[in-house]
């Protein structure tokens, strides 16, 4: 499939033509690393690997509020079980509330971001979460005195991308509605930080799950407002239940079992549509990784947004928690 830029207006001005590849996973220590974080993890590396790019961990800590004391070194320690090995130092997101004022700073002075006093229950109540959809109540400033949070004016430029996995993407941003930049507590926001961290680490290629696919077009039109490149994006399968709940907020969100990695590593394998043999399970992990990395098939991924994780009979049930 194609990995080119978007040929949309909203377009940023930096390529990623000629710069060295580089991948990355970025897990939140909110809670254990689960099947579909290591489905998501594996399609990152596999991808990053096959291609010859470098591979980086950060650490999104940012959400304090959320962040599980000592979680962040229990998912280094179970990626490095399962065999992942990144290159440079891991990055702490909690590290870089500069870099995330500076950014705000820039939105602010040019224009493109204003002060919003709803909160998310009153959003809820007017038949809008806080996004998408959000309706530009305070675009002309506050309804109300208190806190306010930053929303990032979007563009009214439609957002066109080639998505690794799921093809031609297009976006009308004034239909997703302003997101939020900087929260109501101060924090900087997911959707600001992670595309002021991809540039910072001069990430190329952000392969991730499907869930995070409707982010794409906001940071991709937040790259272009602060002048940073913009990577090529590929969203996995997201792996959920067979009632088509979120792997991660069902019960079987289980700490992945670290007594039979290989195992676990292959049935992954297989969620990800690629056919690693039956013995494969039995190998060492780095036997699991040389196999897979050298018959990478991105194609059996085409058009995939989601996998069913199966009742009965599926090795990744079996072997994904141990409590």
């Amino acid at each position: 499939m194609s990995s080119n830029q978007s040929d949309g207006a909203a377009s940023a001005p930096f390529s990623v033509v000629g710069r060295k590849p580089v991948g990355r996973f970025a897990p939140s220590p909110t809670g254990p690393l689960h099947l579909g974080s290591l489905l998501a993890a594996a399609g990152s590396y596999l991808d990053a690997r096959a291609s010859g790019a470098r591979w980086l961990v950060r650490i999104e800590d940012l959400d304090t509020p959320r962040v599980v004391p000592g979680c962040a070194g229990e998912m280094l320690q179970v990626l490095e079980t399962f065999g992942f090995e990144w290159d440079g130092a891991v990055l702490y997101q909690s590290t870089r509330h500069e870099a995330y004022r500076a950014a705000i700073a820039t939105l602010e002075t040019s224009g493109r971001s204003f002060a919003c006093s709803c909160s998310r229950k009153e959003l809820a109540a007017g038949g809008n979460d806080d996004a998408p959809g959000y309706p530009g109540t305070c675009r002309l400033g506050p309804t109300k005195p208190g806190p306010t949070a930053l929303r990032f004016r979007v563009s009214d430029a439609p957002i066109h991308f080639e998505d690794l996995f799921q093809g031609r993407q297009d976006f009308h941003l004034t239909t997703c509605g302003d997101v939020v930049v900087r929260r109501r507590d101060g924090l900087a926001s997911y959707q600001l930080a992670v595309v002021v961290d991809d540039a910072f680490q001069q990430v190329t290629r952000v392969v991730r799950g499907a869930d995070l696919l409707a982010s794409t077009p906001w940071q991709i039109d937040l790259q272009s407002a602060l002048g940073l490149m913009r990577p090529i994006y590929g969203h996995v399968p997201l792996l959920v239940e067979p009632d088509g709940a979120k792997l991660s907020k069902s019960a079987r969100g289980l700490p992945l079992d670290l007594t039979a990695v290989s195992q676990v590593l292959t049935s992954t394998l297989t969620l990800l549509s690629q056919s690693p043999p039956p013995e494969l399970a039995h190998s060492s992990i780095r036997d699991v990784w040389k196999w897979a990395i050298a018959h990478w098939n991105p194609q059996a991924l085409a058009g995939k947004s989601q996998v069913t994780l199966s009742v009965a009979g599926d090795k990744s049930r079996n072997h994904q928690g141990k409590l």
